[in-house]
This record gives structure tokens, C-alpha cells and sequence, in this order.
């Protein structure tokens, strides 16, 4: 035990000054009071570090740098503060103690509440909205202001998984970069690699449009319920599709690429068949369930395809219009029941028209027929009936038959007898009347005169006979 006492002691004499004063110092302690931190965006908060060491150990920092965040270092502790708090400070901070002996650090994550994730990287322009086989344009990919001062690797761009090209610009191939998706990514300090995606869109316009009766119908029948159909030809990309339907030039109903179906996909849940996520260029349709009545017969539909593509250059034609459809509406036969009552009065001897009128497309035939016999007498819309009974009339098209049934009532002619006893009447009439005449003129006008040994009257000269002063004017002779 005293051998290796002494040994030690031996060894220290030999220690040079400098040997000394290195063992006096102690190895600094990990780094505590340093976590993973939320802050809510537009907030302050402080990232406290701090290591035990002798000598006291210096601190530095590793981050995004902004211009919202200080560091304080003081009595042997350094602390960052973080001010207004956005995207950009969300990433990792590593704080860094050293001193003689040696250094320690740490690395947190800071992330911040209600804030999207921001890539220090910007895009010229944003958005491309390119023709399918039109002119192409590059987009240039470069960091921000800030993103510069924390750069740590090139720019590049990854159009493809696995496919990227070390450039800062992109071009489109317009004939085939349906789903080319561009993304430019960048590294930098605090953030590691991140990325922000170009909106690119290529885009075809349709070979047509066309609108049609669903289920190969070649018409309706009034009150029920049929599809109308909307195909679009060879388009691009049809999540941006949408279709409106015209009655004349009234808007009936606007469908979205909800109610889109690639044409003749199966099974429906493929991917293939999944317009949202396919970006090439498709056959679709598009359907509508209505019902008309008789006078909507002859109205003309048609159906609107429309890219919605904005912001979009105001010259560009997004917007295809089909033929319009003249749709014929079939409905039952009516009978015009005002022109034929139920009940009929027919005097007999006299025939009367029966007149039959029925409206209704295809356009009715009409059918008459006598209850007595049951015999069909097919004579347009007119029966001529001069007997009692019980007669219906039948019109029948492809849609259905509508039977109207009329009671004729026979009722006896007493005209010609009430005009014989009229004019039986007025003339024996006229003969008392005649006769009492008669006898009356024969009393007072028709007397008879004597000029036999006249009167003359003493106070006008007249001639007087029996005593009576009669107006013959007379004159006295000498």
C-alpha cells in the first residue's frame, strides 16, 4: 500500500503546469430544462438551456433563423425567445454547451398552434394552367429571402416519385404530363428537407357533347320519371367538370363531378373509375331524373359542360354547349266530355249527331259503340243516332283507352200537333171575328135610304128621312 503511494506522488511531480490546471476542471452535466414546445401561433415563448460545467460552459444555437427570435445568455444560462410566433418558426432547435473539456447539445421540436407548415421556398408562377399539345412555360423555383440565409442544400425539383432533376425550372411536356404533380424541395437549417407543390393543371377540352334520352328511350310518357343523359367526350381533367342542364333558356338543375361517372367503368369502385383521382383524359356522362307533362311536349333540353379552371385567362373558352333535344311527350286520351254530355234528348224522327272529341298524343282513335248489339261503328268522331240507348264512345292510343258513355233519351215530336191546333185555332178565330164584324158594319155604316118625299132639315137643308137628319149635303130647288 505504501509502495503505490509513493508511486502516484512520483507521477504527479513529473505533470507539467498546464497538466495541473486540467485536472482541477470537471466535465460539464447534460443539458437539462430543454423540451419539445407548442406555442399558438401569434405567441411569445423562451427555449431555456443550461449545463453544469466547470469552466461555465458557452452556448450556441442551431435554427431557422428569422428576424422574430433573440438569444440571451446569462448567468450560465442561454435562453431563445421566440416573438409573434408563425409557420416558419415551427422546426428543431439544438442548443450547443462547450467549454475545455468537451460539449453537449440537444435537439427539441417547437411546434406552433394554428399555423400551416411553411417551406421557405417560392414558386414563379404559383399556378399553370396549360392546354393539352398547347405552348409550355417553365416555372422557376427559388428560396425565400429568409430561406437563403438558412439554405443548406440545391434546389431541386421532384416531378415524379424517384424522378427529380437538380434544376431551379420545370417545363411541362403538354402531350403526356397528365399526373407529372411538381414539387420543388429544398434543406435548410432547423427544418431539414421540405417541399412546397406547384398547382399544374393540363387540361383538354372535350371532342363533344352531346345530350340524349338514358336508357335508349325514344320518348316519354307524361308524369313519369326518366333520365336525361349528358355525355362528354375525351376531357380533362374531370374533377373540374361541371354540368348544367337548360329547359329552353331556363336553368334546371347544375350538377358537379359528384354526379360524374366515367363512361363504361367496372366495376365502380376501381381506381380507374375514380374521377377525382385520375388526371388524364376521359369519357364521362352525366344524368338527370325528370318528369314532364304535355306541355313541355316539343321543349327543347340541352346540357352545358364547363372546366372550372380558375383564375384562368379571361379569353379562354371553358364552356361547351350540345344540341338541343326536342323531346316528345306522350299522354292518355281525354274526352271533351262539354260536347258530350252523359244524357242526350233525341226526338224521334229527328237523328242526331253524336260528336266525339279526344285529345291526346299518339292522337287518339275513336270508336263508337251501340250497347244493344255491341257492334263497333268506326266513324271518325261522329255517330249519327235516331233510337234509344245506351252508346260509348272509345278512345284509344299506345298509352291507354278512355271509355265516356251517353244515355240517349227518345222523346216524342208534339210540335207539328201544338202547330195544327195553333193554326185551327187562329182561324176560327178569324172567322167570329170576320162575322161579328160584319154585323157590326151592316148596323152602323150600311143603312138603308128613301128619297121618296124628302125632308129637307129646316136648319141645314139636309135631307131628312124617318125623322133623322142625314149628312147628304141638298139643296133646295125652285
Amino acid at each position: 500500500m505504501q509502495g503505490s503511494t509513493r508511486s502516484q506522488l512520483q507521477t504527479v511531480c513529473h505533470l507539467s503546469t498546464s497538466q495541473l490546471i486540467l485536472l482541477s476542471y470537471t466535465h460539464q452535466s447534460q443539458i437539462v430544462e430543454l423540451e419539445d414546445s407548442e406555442v399558438n401561433v401569434g405567441s411569445t415563448i423562451s427555449l431555456k438551456c443550461f449545463s453544469r460545467g466547470n469552466p461555465r460552459p458557452r452556448y450556441s444555437w442551431n435554427y431557422y433563423r428569422t428576424h422574430k427570435v433573440t438569444v440571451e445568455n446569462e448567468d450560465g444560462v442561454s435562453l431563445l425567445i421566440i416573438h409573434n410566433a408563425t409557420g416558419y418558426n415551427t422546426g428543431f432547435y439544438t442548443c450547443q454547451a462547450s467549454n475545455v473539456i468537451g460539449n453537449v447539445s440537444k435537439t427539441v421540436r417547437v411546434t406552433v398552434k394554428g399555423a400551416t407548415q411553411s417551406c421557405p421556398i417560392e414558386i414563379n408562377p404559383e399556378r399553370m394552367v396549360i392546354k393539352y399539345q398547347g405552348k409550355s412555360q417553365n416555372a422557376i423555383c427559388k428560396p425565400t429571402l429568409e430561406g437563403s440565409a438558412n439554405q443548406e442544400g440545391a434546389i431541386s425539383w421532384q416531378v415524379q416519385q424517384g424522378i427529380k432533376t437538380n434544376s431551379t425550372s420545370w417545363s411541362a411536356d403538354t402531350n403526356k404530363d397528365w399526373d407529372a404533380r411538381p414539387v420543388c424541395m429544398g434543406t435548410f437549417k432547423g427544418k431539414g428537407t421540405c417541399q412546397k407543390h406547384l398547382d399544374f393543371t393540363l387540361y383538354k377540352t372535350p371532342d363533344s357533347v352531346s345530350i340524349r334520352l338514358a336508357g335508349n328511350l325514344s320518348s316519354v310518357v307524361e308524369e313519369s320519371e326518366f333520365q336525361l343523359q349528358c355525355d362528354i367526350i375525351n376531357v380533362a381533367p374531370a374533377r373540374n367538370l361541371t354540368v348544367l342542364w337548360y329547359k329552353g333558356n331556363e336553368t334546371i338543375k347544375s350538377n358537379t363531378n359528384d354526379s360524374l361517372q366515367v363512361t363504361g367503368c367496372l366495376p365502380k369502385h376501381s381506381r380507374d373509375c375514380d374521377i377525382n383521382a385520375i388526371r388524364s383524359a376521359l369519357n364521362v356522362s352525366s344524368t338527370i331524373s325528370i318528369k314532364l307533362n304535355r306541355e313541355h311536349s316539343g321543349a327543347e333540353f340541352r346540357c352545358m359542360a364547363k372546366l372550372d379552371l380558375e383564375p384562368t385567362e379571361p379569353q379562354l373558352q371553358l364552356e361547351w354547349t350540345s344540341s338541343p333535344l326536342n323531346i316528345t311527350v306522350y299522354y292518355k286520351p281525354s274526352i271533351n266530355t262539354t260536347k258530350l254530355p252523359k244524357t242526350i234528348p233525341v226526338f224521334r224522327g229527328y237523328p242526331e249527331d253524336l260528336i266525339c272529341e279526344a285529345d291526346g298524343y299518339p292522337p287518339p282513335k275513336i270508336e263508337w259503340l251501340y250497347s244493344s248489339d255491341n257492334g263497333h261503328y268506326v266513324s271518325g268522331n261522329m255517330l249519327t243516332v235516331s233510337e234509344a240507348g245506351f252508346y260509348r264512345c272509345k278512345a284509344t292510343n299506345d298509352i291507354d283507352i278512355i271509355i265516356h258513355e251517353v244515355e240517349v233519351i227518345l222523346k216524342e215530336d208534339y210540335l207539328p200537333l201544338i202547330a195544327g191546333f195553333v193554326a185551327v185555332t187562329v182561324v176560327a178565330i178569324s172567322i167570329i171575328f170576320l162575322f161579328i164584324y160584319s154585323i157590326y158594319y151592316k148596323n152602323t155604316r150600311m143603312r138603308r135610304y128613301s128619297l121618296k118625299n124628302p125632308k129637307l132639315s129646316t136648319h141645314n137643308g139636309n135631307v131628312a128621312h124617318n125623322g133623322l137628319d142625314l149628312q147628304f149635303p141638298m139643296t133646295k130647288l125652285s
